[in-house]
């Protein structure tokens, strides 16, 4: 199995330009697959972030491409977001998507020191990892309400429920790190850690949830059963 030492994380530069379309047609091929949305961004748009700066690319020792992610700013540079994680396929699995996070994490930070740096996510896998860096989950409400960055939400499959729910709720769990109020590292990761079976199920249920209306279903199939209808209660305030 791949391990985070095997790789090259770099902030990327112009050198690197031409994986751009590689990294966009692997980020669409990877959403369709896992079934669930991302922000389209197309090659120009990944060539801009490499020559700013603000993204990280990584490789394996033998030169081949292995992952990338890139920054975006919101609210006048008020909130920080770390978007478009990649790992190619015959890397996962390894460290390799954590490596990127912390590197991506840590140049946001040396970037801009003040802001609050927030994550869509529908992956237990990525709340984990930003859990070790201090991420806590948060309501959309806590989150930028930039028009602009809602409008990224227009190409993926989920768009409708989130409109339904006036943006208040979707498939994804909304994950903050605010540099002048945050746990440390290691206790939110602890916390993670403890709740992990707990955030798991609440997704299934929010899932669950959400594709109500959607769903065409008799009544017998859409009636829950007490307890469920018990922990919608309290999770959706129903």
């Amino acid at each position: 199995m791949k391990t985070q030492e095997q790789f090259k994380i770099l902030v990327a530069n112009e050198s690197h330009l031409d994986f751009a379309q590689i990294i966009c047609d692997e980020m669409a091929s990877s959403a369709k697959a896992r079934g669930t949305g991302i922000a389209k961004r197309s090659p120009e748009y990944i060539q801009q972030k490499m020559r700013e700066g603000k993204s990280v690319i990584a490789f394996s020792h033998d030169g081949i491409w292995a992952g990338f992610c890139y920054i975006e700013t919101w609210s006048h540079g008020e909130y920080v977001a770390n978007s478009g994680l990649i790992v190619a396929p015959a890397f996962r699995k390894g460290g390799l998507a954590r490596g990127i996070k912390r590197k991506i994490f840590e140049l946001s930070r040396k970037l801009y020191p003040e802001s609050k740096i927030f994550g869509l996510t529908t992956g237990l896998a990525v709340m984990k990892i930003n859990s070790e860096l201090g991420y806590e989950p948060v309501t959309y409400s806590e989150l930028t309400q930039d028009e602009a960055f809602w409008a990224g939400c227009k190409s993926c499959v989920n768009y409708d429920i989130l409109m339904s729910k006036e943006r208040k709720n979707c498939f994804c769990t909304a994950m903050l790190y605010d540099p002048k109020d945050h746990y440390e590292p290691e206790e939110t990761k602890e916390n993670f850690q403890q709740h992990s079976k707990l955030y798991e199920r609440f997704m299934r249920i929010k899932k669950w949830k959400l594709l109500q209306p959607f769903l065409k279903k008799d009544k017998e199939e859409k009636a829950p059963r007490k307890n469920m209808k018990a922990v919608l209660h309290y999770f959706f305030n129903l």
